[in-house]
Protein backbone atom coordinates (compact mmCIF):
# COMPACT_ATOMS: atom_id res chain seq x y z
CA UNK A 1 0.00 0.00 0.00
CA UNK A 2 1.23 3.46 -0.73
CA UNK A 3 2.26 5.57 2.09
CA UNK A 4 0.64 8.71 3.01
CA UNK A 5 1.55 12.55 2.90
CA UNK A 6 1.37 13.94 6.54
CA UNK A 7 1.36 17.74 7.36
CA UNK A 8 2.00 18.32 11.37
CA UNK A 9 1.32 21.77 12.77
CA UNK A 10 3.71 22.53 16.37
CA UNK A 11 3.39 26.03 18.12
CA UNK A 12 7.00 25.85 18.63
CA UNK A 13 10.17 26.27 17.51
CA UNK A 14 10.70 22.07 17.76
CA UNK A 15 13.99 22.22 19.38
CA UNK A 16 12.97 20.42 22.40
CA UNK A 17 9.89 18.49 21.81
CA UNK A 18 10.46 14.89 22.51
CA UNK A 19 6.91 14.11 21.94
CA UNK A 20 6.45 15.57 18.23
CA UNK A 21 9.93 14.43 17.21
CA UNK A 22 9.00 10.87 18.39
CA UNK A 23 5.98 10.57 16.86
CA UNK A 24 7.17 12.44 13.42
CA UNK A 25 10.13 10.22 13.59
CA UNK A 26 8.07 6.74 13.45
CA UNK A 27 5.81 8.11 11.21
CA UNK A 28 8.57 8.87 8.78
CA UNK A 29 10.10 5.20 9.30
CA UNK A 30 6.54 3.53 8.95
CA UNK A 31 6.93 5.00 5.19
CA UNK A 32 4.96 8.10 4.99
CA UNK A 33 5.98 11.55 4.24
CA UNK A 34 5.85 13.91 7.07
CA UNK A 35 6.12 17.80 7.05
CA UNK A 36 6.17 19.10 10.02
CA UNK A 37 5.29 23.01 10.20
CA UNK A 38 6.64 25.15 13.21
CA UNK A 39 7.26 28.69 14.06
CA UNK A 40 11.10 30.54 13.48
CA UNK A 41 12.86 31.89 16.21
CA UNK A 42 14.61 35.17 15.02
CA UNK A 43 16.88 35.23 18.30
CA UNK A 44 18.43 32.31 16.99
CA UNK A 45 21.21 33.08 14.43
CA UNK A 46 21.77 28.97 14.10
CA UNK A 47 17.84 27.88 13.36
CA UNK A 48 17.25 26.94 10.04
CA UNK A 49 13.88 27.61 8.55
CA UNK A 50 14.22 24.61 6.48
CA UNK A 51 15.31 21.38 8.10
CA UNK A 52 15.60 17.70 6.73
CA UNK A 53 15.46 15.06 9.46
CA UNK A 54 15.69 12.03 7.15
CA UNK A 55 14.30 10.66 3.62
CA UNK A 56 10.89 11.12 4.82
CA UNK A 57 10.70 13.99 7.47
CA UNK A 58 11.17 17.95 6.75
CA UNK A 59 10.41 20.92 9.29
CA UNK A 60 9.47 24.04 7.62
CA UNK A 61 9.96 26.90 9.97
CA UNK A 62 7.38 30.00 9.17
CA UNK A 63 8.47 33.80 10.19
CA UNK A 64 7.60 34.48 13.37
CA UNK A 65 7.34 38.76 12.75
CA UNK A 66 5.16 40.09 10.10
CA UNK A 67 8.29 42.26 7.54
CA UNK A 68 6.86 45.19 9.19
CA UNK A 69 8.04 44.20 12.71
CA UNK A 70 11.17 42.90 11.68
CA UNK A 71 12.15 46.63 9.96
CA UNK A 72 10.97 48.79 12.65
CA UNK A 73 12.82 46.57 15.04
CA UNK A 74 15.82 46.64 13.21
CA UNK A 75 15.80 50.24 12.68
CA UNK A 76 14.94 50.74 16.23
CA UNK A 77 17.78 48.22 17.39
CA UNK A 78 20.98 50.38 14.66
CA UNK A 79 19.39 53.62 15.93
CA UNK A 80 18.32 54.23 12.75
CA UNK A 81 14.83 55.78 13.27
CA UNK A 82 16.46 59.85 12.99
CA UNK A 83 18.55 59.01 9.96
CA UNK A 84 18.41 56.38 6.83
CA UNK A 85 14.55 55.11 8.41
CA UNK A 86 13.71 58.73 8.06
CA UNK A 87 14.68 59.60 4.81
CA UNK A 88 13.39 56.53 3.69
CA UNK A 89 10.26 57.00 5.15
CA UNK A 90 9.74 60.79 3.96
CA UNK A 91 10.83 59.54 0.18
CA UNK A 92 8.00 56.72 0.28
CA UNK A 93 5.45 59.01 2.28
CA UNK A 94 5.91 61.70 -0.66
CA UNK A 95 5.59 58.77 -3.34
CA UNK A 96 2.55 57.11 -1.38
CA UNK A 97 1.01 59.30 1.54
CA UNK A 98 -2.05 57.67 1.45
CA UNK A 99 -0.62 54.07 1.93
CA UNK A 100 2.38 54.58 3.94
CA UNK A 101 1.32 57.72 6.63
CA UNK A 102 -1.88 55.46 7.83
CA UNK A 103 0.24 52.01 7.42
CA UNK A 104 2.89 53.96 10.18
CA UNK A 105 0.33 54.81 12.64
CA UNK A 106 -1.35 51.60 12.47
CA UNK A 107 2.48 49.95 12.86
CA UNK A 108 2.67 52.30 15.80
CA UNK A 109 -0.16 51.51 17.70
CA UNK A 110 0.19 47.79 17.26
CA UNK A 111 3.48 47.91 18.36
CA UNK A 112 2.55 49.92 21.71
CA UNK A 113 -0.73 48.01 22.47
CA UNK A 114 -1.62 44.25 23.33
CA UNK A 115 -2.63 44.45 19.76
CA UNK A 116 1.34 43.47 18.61
CA UNK A 117 0.60 39.51 20.48
CA UNK A 118 -3.37 39.18 18.48
CA UNK A 119 -1.32 40.17 14.97
CA UNK A 120 1.88 38.44 15.77
CA UNK A 121 0.08 35.08 16.17
CA UNK A 122 -2.44 35.80 13.50
CA UNK A 123 0.73 36.27 10.97
CA UNK A 124 2.39 32.71 12.49
CA UNK A 125 -1.43 31.47 11.98
CA UNK A 126 -1.90 32.64 8.49
CA UNK A 127 1.71 31.55 7.61
CA UNK A 128 1.28 27.55 8.98
CA UNK A 129 -2.09 27.66 6.55
CA UNK A 130 -0.37 28.82 3.56
CA UNK A 131 2.20 26.45 4.12
CA UNK A 132 -0.33 23.75 5.17
CA UNK A 133 -1.80 24.10 1.59
CA UNK A 134 1.04 24.59 -0.64
CA UNK A 135 1.38 20.26 -1.02
CA UNK A 136 -1.40 17.82 -1.62
CA UNK A 137 -1.41 16.01 1.87
CA UNK A 138 -2.90 13.14 2.97
CA UNK A 139 -3.54 13.63 7.10
CA UNK A 140 -3.56 16.93 8.77
CA UNK A 141 -2.08 16.57 12.50
CA UNK A 142 -2.80 19.50 14.63
CA UNK A 143 -0.59 18.85 17.86
CA UNK A 144 -2.77 21.21 20.89
CA UNK A 145 -5.36 23.66 20.71
CA UNK A 146 -3.29 26.18 19.49
CA UNK A 147 -2.49 24.48 15.97
CA UNK A 148 -5.86 22.93 15.31
CA UNK A 149 -7.57 25.86 13.66
CA UNK A 150 -4.74 25.91 10.97
CA UNK A 151 -5.04 21.78 11.01
CA UNK A 152 -9.39 22.46 11.00
CA UNK A 153 -8.88 24.91 7.80
CA UNK A 154 -6.37 22.91 5.54
CA UNK A 155 -8.00 19.55 6.30
CA UNK A 156 -11.55 20.67 5.90
CA UNK A 157 -12.57 23.87 3.68
CA UNK A 158 -11.95 22.25 0.71
CA UNK A 159 -13.87 20.16 -1.79
CA UNK A 160 -12.41 16.62 -1.58
CA UNK A 161 -11.94 16.54 3.19
CA UNK A 162 -8.53 15.16 4.41
CA UNK A 163 -8.69 12.95 8.11
CA UNK A 164 -7.72 15.63 10.79
CA UNK A 165 -5.80 14.17 14.24
CA UNK A 166 -6.00 16.23 16.94
CA UNK A 167 -3.33 15.56 19.35
CA UNK A 168 -3.42 17.37 22.67
CA UNK A 169 -0.50 16.78 24.78
CA UNK A 170 -2.40 19.16 27.60
CA UNK A 171 -5.26 19.16 28.93
CA UNK A 172 -6.78 22.64 27.34
CA UNK A 173 -9.40 23.56 29.35
CA UNK A 174 -7.52 23.41 32.32
CA UNK A 175 -3.81 24.62 32.25
CA UNK A 176 -1.66 27.42 33.02
CA UNK A 177 -1.83 30.27 30.67
CA UNK A 178 -4.87 29.61 29.38
CA UNK A 179 -7.74 30.81 31.84
CA UNK A 180 -9.88 32.68 29.09
CA UNK A 181 -13.32 30.93 28.46
CA UNK A 182 -12.36 31.45 25.01
CA UNK A 183 -10.01 28.14 25.44
CA UNK A 184 -12.71 25.65 25.91
CA UNK A 185 -15.09 26.78 23.90
CA UNK A 186 -12.58 26.82 20.75
CA UNK A 187 -12.06 22.97 21.53
CA UNK A 188 -15.62 22.53 21.78
CA UNK A 189 -16.05 24.02 18.59
CA UNK A 190 -12.97 22.09 16.62
CA UNK A 191 -12.97 18.58 18.24
CA UNK A 192 -16.64 17.96 16.53
CA UNK A 193 -14.58 18.32 13.39
CA UNK A 194 -11.86 15.88 13.92
CA UNK A 195 -11.14 12.84 12.82
CA UNK A 196 -9.06 11.33 15.24
CA UNK A 197 -7.51 12.44 18.94
CA UNK A 198 -4.95 11.18 20.89
CA UNK A 199 -4.15 12.21 24.51
CA UNK A 200 -0.94 11.06 26.70
CA UNK A 201 -3.29 8.85 29.76
CA UNK A 202 -6.25 7.63 30.47
CA UNK A 203 -6.82 9.81 33.21
CA UNK A 204 -7.41 12.47 30.53
CA UNK A 205 -9.18 10.25 28.60
CA UNK A 206 -11.76 9.81 31.19
CA UNK A 207 -11.63 14.02 31.54
CA UNK A 208 -12.33 13.84 27.91
CA UNK A 209 -15.36 11.63 28.02
CA UNK A 210 -17.04 13.60 30.74
CA UNK A 211 -16.49 16.91 28.81
CA UNK A 212 -17.16 15.80 24.82
CA UNK A 213 -18.48 12.30 25.67
CA UNK A 214 -16.28 10.12 23.36
CA UNK A 215 -13.06 8.22 25.06
CA UNK A 216 -10.03 9.49 22.48
CA UNK A 217 -6.94 7.11 21.74
CA UNK A 218 -4.52 7.09 24.67
CA UNK A 219 -0.48 7.01 23.49
CA UNK A 220 1.20 7.64 26.75
CA UNK A 221 4.47 10.02 26.76
CA UNK A 222 6.91 7.30 26.91
CA UNK A 223 10.67 8.32 25.80
CA UNK A 224 13.31 6.09 23.33
CA UNK A 225 15.01 3.74 25.14
CA UNK A 226 18.58 5.32 25.61
CA UNK A 227 21.04 2.68 25.25
CA UNK A 228 23.87 5.09 25.01
CA UNK A 229 22.94 6.67 28.51
CA UNK A 230 24.58 3.40 30.43
CA UNK A 231 28.11 3.71 28.11
CA UNK A 232 28.69 7.27 28.32
CA UNK A 233 28.03 10.46 30.20
CA UNK A 234 28.88 14.18 30.24
CA UNK A 235 30.60 14.91 33.52
CA UNK A 236 28.11 17.20 35.33
CA UNK A 237 30.52 17.47 38.36
CA UNK A 238 33.33 18.87 36.57
CA UNK A 239 30.97 21.49 34.42
CA UNK A 240 29.59 22.67 38.10
CA UNK A 241 33.16 22.55 39.80
CA UNK A 242 32.01 20.17 42.10
CA UNK A 243 33.72 17.08 44.26
CA UNK A 244 33.55 13.73 42.72
CA UNK A 245 31.41 12.70 45.38
CA UNK A 246 29.09 15.28 45.29
CA UNK A 247 25.33 14.19 44.82
CA UNK A 248 23.52 15.91 42.32
CA UNK A 249 20.00 16.21 43.06
CA UNK A 250 18.53 16.74 39.43
CA UNK A 251 15.81 18.63 38.28
CA UNK A 252 15.25 18.78 34.05
CA UNK A 253 12.73 20.14 32.29
CA UNK A 254 10.87 23.78 31.53
CA UNK A 255 11.05 26.43 34.62
CA UNK A 256 7.91 27.18 34.28
CA UNK A 257 5.28 28.83 37.45
CA UNK A 258 3.39 25.72 38.93
CA UNK A 259 6.00 23.14 38.35
CA UNK A 260 7.05 23.36 42.39
CA UNK A 261 10.93 24.91 41.87
CA UNK A 262 10.14 27.53 44.64
CA UNK A 263 8.90 24.83 47.01
CA UNK A 264 12.18 22.42 45.90
CA UNK A 265 14.36 24.75 46.55
CA UNK A 266 13.14 26.18 49.83
CA UNK A 267 13.70 22.62 50.54
CA UNK A 268 17.17 23.06 50.05
CA UNK A 269 18.53 24.18 53.52
CA UNK A 270 16.83 20.94 54.63
CA UNK A 271 19.11 18.59 52.89
CA UNK A 272 21.59 16.84 54.74
CA UNK A 273 23.80 16.36 51.76
CA UNK A 274 23.64 16.95 48.30
CA UNK A 275 23.39 19.39 45.09
CA UNK A 276 20.47 20.97 42.95
CA UNK A 277 21.43 21.15 39.25
CA UNK A 278 18.58 22.36 37.53
CA UNK A 279 18.41 21.87 34.07
CA UNK A 280 16.28 23.50 31.56
CA UNK A 281 15.28 27.16 30.77
CA UNK A 282 11.45 29.29 31.00
CA UNK A 283 9.90 32.52 32.41
CA UNK A 284 10.40 32.11 36.27
CA UNK A 285 13.70 31.55 36.06
CA UNK A 286 15.22 34.78 36.77
CA UNK A 287 12.87 34.32 39.99
CA UNK A 288 14.28 31.38 41.06
CA UNK A 289 17.80 32.41 40.50
CA UNK A 290 16.97 35.78 42.65
CA UNK A 291 15.18 33.69 45.37
CA UNK A 292 18.40 31.76 45.14
CA UNK A 293 20.71 34.65 46.01
CA UNK A 294 18.91 35.86 48.83
CA UNK A 295 18.84 32.73 50.44
CA UNK A 296 22.35 32.65 50.33
CA UNK A 297 22.13 29.26 48.51
CA UNK A 298 24.31 29.49 45.49
CA UNK A 299 26.88 27.07 46.23
CA UNK A 300 24.01 24.38 47.04
CA UNK A 301 21.93 25.31 43.64
CA UNK A 302 23.03 25.14 40.27
CA UNK A 303 21.01 26.41 37.12
CA UNK A 304 22.34 24.88 33.43
CA UNK A 305 20.40 26.39 30.28
CA UNK A 306 18.83 23.80 28.18
CA UNK A 307 20.04 21.45 26.17
CA UNK A 308 19.71 19.18 22.87
CA UNK A 309 16.92 16.45 23.42
CA UNK A 310 19.73 14.18 22.24
CA UNK A 311 22.30 15.15 24.89
CA UNK A 312 20.15 15.35 27.80
CA UNK A 313 20.37 11.29 29.01
CA UNK A 314 24.26 11.93 29.18
CA UNK A 315 23.28 14.67 31.79
CA UNK A 316 20.60 12.73 33.52
CA UNK A 317 23.06 10.34 33.70
CA UNK A 318 24.48 12.21 36.58
CA UNK A 319 22.01 12.44 38.69
CA UNK A 320 21.88 10.63 42.56
CA UNK A 321 17.92 11.18 42.20
CA UNK A 322 15.50 13.20 39.74
CA UNK A 323 12.29 15.57 40.84
CA UNK A 324 8.73 15.48 39.59
CA UNK A 325 7.14 18.28 41.62
CA UNK A 326 4.45 19.61 40.05
CA UNK A 327 1.41 21.62 41.94
CA UNK A 328 -1.81 21.08 41.83
CA UNK A 329 -2.92 23.95 40.52
CA UNK A 330 -4.75 23.43 37.73
CA UNK A 331 -6.10 19.79 36.11
CA UNK A 332 -3.42 19.03 33.31
CA UNK A 333 -0.66 19.29 36.60
CA UNK A 334 -2.83 17.05 38.53
CA UNK A 335 -3.39 14.50 35.53
CA UNK A 336 0.13 14.76 34.15
CA UNK A 337 2.68 12.07 33.09
CA UNK A 338 4.96 13.89 32.01
CA UNK A 339 8.24 12.97 29.86
CA UNK A 340 10.51 13.66 32.46
CA UNK A 341 9.62 11.37 35.08
CA UNK A 342 10.15 8.33 32.19
CA UNK A 343 13.42 10.22 31.28
CA UNK A 344 14.66 9.52 34.95
CA UNK A 345 13.81 5.91 34.56
CA UNK A 346 15.94 5.38 31.43
CA UNK A 347 18.75 6.37 33.76
CA UNK A 348 18.02 3.98 36.36
CA UNK A 349 16.95 7.63 38.75
CA UNK A 350 15.03 7.24 41.50
CA UNK A 351 12.38 9.99 41.83
CA UNK A 352 11.04 12.22 44.70
CA UNK A 353 7.57 12.75 42.82
CA UNK A 354 4.14 14.49 43.65
CA UNK A 355 1.79 12.45 44.44
CA UNK A 356 -0.79 12.56 41.56
CA UNK A 357 -2.63 9.84 39.72
CA UNK A 358 -0.55 8.96 36.71
CA UNK A 359 2.84 9.46 38.33
CA UNK A 360 1.74 7.09 41.43
CA UNK A 361 1.24 4.68 39.29
CA UNK A 362 3.93 4.28 38.07
CA UNK A 363 6.22 5.54 41.31
CA UNK A 364 4.49 3.73 43.61
CA UNK A 365 3.43 0.83 41.63
CA UNK A 366 6.57 0.16 39.79
CA UNK A 367 8.70 1.39 43.04
CA UNK A 368 11.06 3.78 41.58
CA UNK A 369 11.12 6.29 44.35
CA UNK A 370 9.18 8.12 46.93
CA UNK A 371 5.63 9.86 46.40
CA UNK A 372 5.02 13.12 48.53
CA UNK A 373 2.92 16.26 49.17
CA UNK A 374 4.76 18.64 46.62
CA UNK A 375 3.44 21.38 48.27
CA UNK A 376 5.22 21.33 51.16
CA UNK A 377 8.90 21.52 51.00
CA UNK A 378 9.28 19.47 54.40
CA UNK A 379 7.81 16.51 52.72
CA UNK A 380 10.26 16.99 50.01
CA UNK A 381 13.07 17.28 51.82
CA UNK A 382 12.49 14.30 54.17
CA UNK A 383 12.16 12.28 51.18
CA UNK A 384 15.31 13.04 49.37
CA UNK A 385 17.17 12.71 53.47
CA UNK A 386 15.64 9.34 52.81
CA UNK A 387 17.61 8.27 49.87
CA UNK A 388 20.43 10.35 51.01
CA UNK A 389 20.67 8.14 54.05
CA UNK A 390 19.57 4.92 53.12
CA UNK A 391 21.90 3.68 50.05
CA UNK A 392 20.32 0.27 49.70
CA UNK A 393 16.94 1.53 49.49
CA UNK A 394 18.08 4.18 46.86
CA UNK A 395 19.91 1.14 44.98
CA UNK A 396 16.99 -0.90 44.80
CA UNK A 397 14.81 1.84 43.37
CA UNK A 398 17.61 2.37 40.72
CA UNK A 399 17.76 -1.38 39.40
CA UNK A 400 13.33 -0.93 39.66
CA UNK A 401 14.24 1.61 37.14
CA UNK A 402 16.09 0.21 34.76
CA UNK A 403 13.72 -2.68 34.46
CA UNK A 404 10.46 -0.59 34.54
CA UNK A 405 12.14 1.11 31.44
CA UNK A 406 11.45 -1.99 29.69
CA UNK A 407 7.65 -1.37 29.65
CA UNK A 408 7.48 1.99 29.40
CA UNK A 409 9.41 3.19 26.59
CA UNK A 410 8.14 4.40 23.13
CA UNK A 411 9.48 1.54 21.17
CA UNK A 412 6.37 -0.38 22.86
CA UNK A 413 3.85 2.40 22.54
CA UNK A 414 4.56 3.57 19.47
CA UNK A 415 2.53 0.81 18.01
CA UNK A 416 -0.69 2.52 19.70
CA UNK A 417 0.16 5.61 17.72
CA UNK A 418 0.55 4.14 14.50
CA UNK A 419 -2.99 2.31 14.74
CA UNK A 420 -4.47 5.27 15.29
CA UNK A 421 -3.21 6.39 11.54
CA UNK A 422 -4.09 3.39 10.30
CA UNK A 423 -7.64 3.90 10.88
CA UNK A 424 -7.46 7.32 9.42
CA UNK A 425 -5.99 6.13 6.76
Amino acid sequence: MMKKNVCMFVWNHFTNDARVLRECTTLSEKGYKVDLICIHDPNDPDMKYVEKRNDNFNVYRVRRYPIMFTVLQFCIKNKLVGSVALVLWLFLAYLFPFIIIPLTLLGGIIIKTRLKTVVVRGCIIIRMILKGRMKNYDIYHSNDLNTLPQGYICAKWRLRRKPLIYDSHEVQTSRTGYDSSIYAKMEKFFIRKMDSMIVENHTRAKYNEVLYGFYPNVVHNYPFIQKEVFNHKIDLHEILHLPENEKILLYQGGIQAGRGLDKLIKAVPMFKEGTLVLIGDGRIKPDLEKMVKDMNLEEKVKFLPKVPLEELPQYTKNAYLGFQVLNNINYNHYSASSNKLFEYMMAGIPVVACNFPEIRRVVEGEETGICIDSHKPQEIADAVNKLLENQALRTRYSENSRKASKLFNWEKEKELFVNVYAKVS
